[in-house]
């Protein structure tokens, strides 16, 4: 009889713990034959604070909103470099892009690294997965569009050569970007009042995260420190009228509008080496052109993909 108890007794605390889980683990969304959950987009949401804190001015739904698009992004991205890479013949490759990233950071060494995560209650395979993801896509998007790339290097030498003939103080400057493209279901202008009214509201980081299509969104469009001769006179017209917080009225670019940012700006007076302002000036010119062939590939492959949300 006491058996037969403890056995009922057990049975009773196996389908009440099914049950619990089954109420806390909930599908969201479907991205083709793969599943995103509530607990997924919890951990993304950590993984996007740690890369903007700001994202925590947001209230609960815009952050989850951000998460999920996140997460369906990187789905459909890891989908396709799955089919064109063998990620076990890139350990070489792959190591180099953690190292990179940490370099880029600042970050001592991959402990240093791993101790920071665990502060943040983040694993450092999640996010080591995400940065092989990312970088194997923009691979793909250079072997299959790179032939397509234009640039005048004669002409970006010539331009740079007059600027720093012709300036007598030149300036460094940090800028943030918004990069956006008509929507097909509105218009321009819908499209700006919106990206407008959430700078307004939530300030030009957060508005970056759920509205930018650069590479940079995920941290609040962050570009960084950008020498002013690396900076192309179209784009340069407008951010010296630019005083620092200010923000730029849209810029067509190819592939979109930009919305510039002027962080911060700062006089620099050493020697410039005019061979290394041209390869670093070609090298942001061909990375734009890519970012622009990656956003229009990303959205024919998100075209057929069959997303459903729960």
């Amino acid at each position: 009889m006491n058996k037969i108890k403890y056995i009922l007794f057990f049975l009773f605390f196996l389908l009440l713990n099914l049950n619990v889980n089954a109420n806390s683990i909930k599908i969201i969304v479907k991205v083709d034959n793969e599943i995103i959950t509530n607990i997924d987009i919890k951990n993304e949401k950590k993984y996007l604070l740690f890369l903007n804190p700001k994202l925590d001015q947001l209230n609960k739904s815009q952050i989850n909103e951000i998460a999920k698009n996140s997460l369906i992004t990187e789905i459909i991205k890891k989908k396709e470099v799955n089919k064109i890479y063998d990620t076990s013949k890139m350990r070489g490759f792959l190591e180099s892009i953690e190292q990179r990233y940490l370099k880029n950071k600042n970050i001592n060494n991959k402990s240093d690294f791993i101790k920071i995560l665990k502060e943040r209650d983040l694993q450092y395979d999640n996010i080591k997965n995400k940065l092989h993801v990312e970088a194997l896509w923009n691979q793909l998007i250079y072997s299959k569009f790179s032939n397509n790339i234009r640039i005048n290097e004669d002409e970006m030498r010539k331009n740079i050569l007059i600027q720093y003939k012709n300036e007598k103080k030149k300036y460094e400057y940090n800028l943030s970007e918004i990069l956006f493209t008509e929507n097909v279901s509105e218009s321009f202008d819908e499209t700006l009042k919106k990206i407008e009214k959430s700078i307004i509201n939530i300030g030009f980081e957060n508005t970056a995260n759920i509205f930018s299509i650069s590479g940079t969104s995920k941290n609040g469009g962050l570009i960084g420190w950008v020498n002013e001769l690396q900076i192309s006179e179209k784009l340069k017209k407008f951010i010296i009228q630019l005083k620092k917080g200010e923000i730029s009225n849209p810029i067509k670019i190819d592939g979109g509008y930009l919305i510039i940012k002027l962080n911060n700006k700062k006089e620099f007076e050493q020697e410039i080496n005019i061979e290394d302002e041209v390869k670093e000036l070609i090298a942001k010119e061909t990375n734009r052109q890519l970012n622009t062939y990656s956003v229009i590939f990303y959205k024919k492959l998100k075209k057929n993909t069959k997303i459903n949300e729960q």
